[in-house]
């Protein structure tokens, strides 16, 4: 496929991540292509295990109560996952001891590390652990890296468990970066798994800045198991500034909100 017709299906994919469902006549109308071209997209798409097709358009897969593969979260708003690891980065000072979360947007700030000195990073994300792996190796960054300790999650390459918790019981850190598959008003911080949100919940306790990046396809989204609430954040970074009415709460609990802003050139 050519690499317009790539960059299409990423797009399908990002509207599906924001509304959950998308319809052949809109989606033709917004790429500017035709029906059958659409139709042909989601075919694929469908044989690939991304979306669902149903009459008139597809839905994403997590309305099965499903949550995607490490794969598939790259995909997913890139660009903008890209710039909220790059400014959450920023935030990392020589000799801090950090934790970077599983998840896609967290994986943008591993690779963001460049000249940072004398790290220590504890991961339980087995992708995060090759790339920091490979930097370190290349001295982008200097320090040290630990893998927690656990059972191995072969779809969402993390680690999680009880031997996980155990070794977080002695485990303190200056600076906790979250994923989270879902942020509301109500809810607060929501994930698809309860064994990676147990995990999430001690490390936040353990953790003297707990800091929370998410796209704009989280915001507004509840998934199915509670992380914490807007009290136990200390700051969001999203692409997005927060939805109007959540001024308050965030005031309330002092949570201050970064946005990753798209460079103009």
């Amino acid at each position: 496929m050519s690499l317009a017709g790539e960059e299409r299906k990423r797009k399908i994919l990002e509207e599906l991540e924001i509304n959950g469902k998308v319809k052949v006549s809109k989606l033709a109308e917004k790429l500017n292509v035709s029906t059958e071209t659409i139709r042909k997209y989601l075919d694929e798409l469908a044989q690939e295990e991304k979306l669902k097709k149903v009459y008139g358009g597809a839905i994403n897969l997590s309305f099965f109560q499903e949550e995607p593969s490490t794969s598939e979260r790259e995909v997913i708003n890139s660009e903008a996952k890209k710039r909220i690891g790059e400014l959450a980065a920023s935030l990392i000072h020589d000799n801090d001891v950090i934790a970077i979360d599983d998840g896609s947007t967290p994986l943008q700030l591993a690779k963001s590390l460049q000249k940072k000195k004398n790290l220590t990073i504890f991961t339980p994300s087995i992708t995060a652990l090759s790339v920091l792996i490979d930097l370190l190796q290349k001295n982008i960054f200097t320090g040290r890296i630990i893998i927690l300790g656990g059972e191995i999650n072969t779809t969402h390459h993390r680690v999680t468990g009880g031997f996980t918790l155990q070794m977080l019981d002695n485990l303190f850190v200056d600076k906790y970066f979250i994923s989270a598959d879902g942020l509301t008003l109500g809810e607060g911080v929501t994930s698809y798994d309860s064994s990676k949100g147990i995990v999430t919940k001690k490390l936040i306790e353990h953790s003297d800045k707990s800091i929370l990046l998410v796209d704009q396809s989280k915001i507004g989204k509840r998934t199915h198991y509670k992380i914490a609430d807007f009290k136990d954040i200390n700051m969001v970074i999203s692409n997005e500034d927060y939805p109007k009415d959540w001024e308050n709460l965030l005031i309330e609990n002092d949570v201050e909100w970064l946005v990753a802003k798209e460079q103009i050139e």
